[in-house]
């Protein structure tokens, strides 16, 4: 498929609002794909590789502005890319505007000329792209992009340029490409959505829809080694759960990290972030469990848990330390110990679980953990005993519980009503909005996530980003109330004088040095716009600092 034709038609894709509509142009797009139906249903959404793949093409935007600057000719500087930008406010749109193709050099080794740029070329110079480690790679990185930037029309341009800052911003999401796929192949959407939780591969999924219909779809399984998403969890009371199922099975909810455990007893053992990154190298501790306790090939779902000499519980701050090092781990290790607990079993020497209820689930994980590194799950109708499983998981360190459904099965990637976090909140804050970031997919007319902060003397010093519970409705009135007050923008992210304060609940506050309060918010949560308070009114530095203490 030549890259001008995909081009072409993300192009319709953007200019259509319609949902329904948007899927007959990705149904459109799929169909004509032929030989390049695996990397097309990947690029549509900015992605390069499968979901599962943790690579990435390494490619900050200052490497993407000289690759552009050097295709658009002599007079054109990084500087004046990114002053396009600046002004423009979305690097598609700075790409589009330049005349390449003039330009010579390395494009030669990498295909450059007249003739037509094709998506197989453009997935195949960043997959090399992505290959390039060590002294001189941002060179060769400017280099290969030099050479696809030289053979693109304005269209082109403004593709590969989202494409490689992962900024595709044309409203498909992963919905969009199931339906499509289901609608281009004749396949149901709930056998492309099962085969798509199994193997979190839309491009492997596509051409096995295409090529293999619905019996090979249900032939798809889990792999040991390609990691799925998370089941996620949505925050719940206890009457709520008992109302729901009668029955509510309880665990403890660590204040750890969530890791996915790939073990093969004859090859690999590999551990995953809830990110899906590789965090194998970071967590000695973690493979070292596995090969001690497990001896068949297992995909486990747990949290790994900071703890001191005594074996107690740290705080989540000091797990995101083991989780960051890429270097002396054995220091790191010296520093902060971690041990991993776990509540589910995905698949059991040869056998995927996904589809089996939780009690059958966390029986088979008993089967295969004795009581170290197993996470304990109570079965109780009675409010009082779930009180006390809260109370003790707080005495001992921990976050809380989570209410389960017994009946439930495993379903990666979804916040649904069958999992719910109980968790105490700290009181609400008053914090004012400084900064903002764009959406992706169906949100890419949106402002999604906002930087909060709070008053410090005269100034104002950041304490966090919310984004979760927020509606698309409400989300389109804060986009239209805070869009008057931008300042700068950058690529996706937004300068936003103080004027709008958000009232905002978290569960815990940490210290952090990543916001210049020196405090963080976990896991933040919207409440509502403060229209009665400026943002001379917002909550203090002060204010933090006593909640801290409490």
């Amino acid at each position: 498929m030549e890259f001008a034709a995909f081009a072409e038609r993300a192009g319709e894709i953007e200019a259509e609002s319609a949902d329904l509509e948007i899927v007959d142009h990705v149904t459109a797009l799929l169909e004509e794909a032929n030989d390049d139906l695996e990397v097309v249903a990947r690029f549509v959404q900015g992605r390069v590789v499968p979901a599962w793949d943790s690579t990435t093409l390494d490619v900050g935007p200052s490497t993407c502005y000289e690759a552009i600057a050097r295709a658009a000719g002599t007079n054109v500087s990084a500087d004046d890319v990114e002053e396009q930008l600046a002004e423009v406010g979305e690097i598609g749109e700075v790409a589009a505007g330049y005349d390449f193709g003039g330009q010579q050099g390395l494009s030669a080794f990498t295909g450059g000329g007249a003739d037509d740029l094709t998506v197989r070329e453009v997935h195949e110079t960043l997959t090399d792209l992505a290959d390039s480690s060590g002294s001189g790679s941002q060179d060769r990185k400017v280099d290969l992009l030099f050479g696809l930037f030289n053979r693109c029309s304005s269209a082109e341009a403004r593709y590969l340029a989202r494409l490689v800052l992962s900024e595709m911003r044309i409203g498909v999401g992963e919905g969009t490409v199931r339906d499509a796929i289901a609608a281009a192949f004749d396949v149901p959407a709930s056998r492309v959505e099962r085969a798509l939780q199994v193997s979190n591969d839309y491009g492997r999924v596509a051409v096995v829809a295409r090529d293999e219909g619905l019996e090979g779809l249900d032939a798809l399984e889990l792999e040991v080694g390609r990691p799925v998403q998370a089941m996620l969890a949505q925050a719940g009371t206890v009457t709520g759960a008992l109302e729901d199922w009668e029955v509510a099975a309880v665990e403890w909810k660590y204040d750890g990290a969530r890791v996915q455990l790939h073990h093969d007893p004859d090859g690999e053992t590999r551990v995953f972030s809830r990110n899906l990154e590789d965090v194998t190298d970071a967590l000695p501790e973690v493979v070292e469990f596995a090969d001690e306790h497990l001896e068949v090939s297992t995909i486990l779902d747990g949290e790994v848990v900071a703890v001191d000499d005594a074996g107690e519980p740290l705080p989540f701050q000091e797990v995101l330390r083991r989780f960051r090092r890429k270097h002396d781990i054995a220091k790191a290790r010296e520093n902060v110990a971690v041990r991993p607990v776990f509540f589910d079993c995905l698949h059991a020497d040869g056998e995927d679980l996904l589809e089996a209820p939780l009690t059958e689930r966390h029986a088979r994980l008993e089967s295969l953990l004795t009581d170290e590194g197993l996470s304990i799950l109570w079965h109780t109708d009675d409010p009082a005993a779930i009180e006390s499983i809260d109370a003790e998981a707080l005495e001992a360190g921990h976050e809380g519980i989570m209410l389960k459904d017994p009946d439930s099965a495993y379903s990666p990637g979804r916040r649904g009503k069958h999992w719910r976090k109980r968790k105490p909140d700290v009181e609400t804050l008053d914090c004012v909005v400084t900064g903002a970031e764009w959406g992706e997919g169906r949100r890419a007319t949106f402002l999604g996530t906002f930087e909060l902060s709070i008053r410090d003397g005269d100034e104002y010093a950041t304490v966090g980003k919310v984004a979760t519970g927020i509606t698309d409705e409400k989300l389109a009135e804060l986009t239209e109330l805070l869009e008057p007050h931008v300042r700068a923008q950058d690529g996706r992210e937004v300068d936003l004088e103080p004027a709008v304060v958000f009232e905002v609940g978290a569960e815990e506050i940490q210290t952090s040095p990543t916001y210049s309060s020196g405090y963080a918010l976990r896991f933040p949560r919207f409440i509502g716009v403060r229209h009665d308070k400026d943002p001379a009114d917002a909550d203090s530095l002060e204010r933090v600092e006593a909640l801290r203490k409490l």
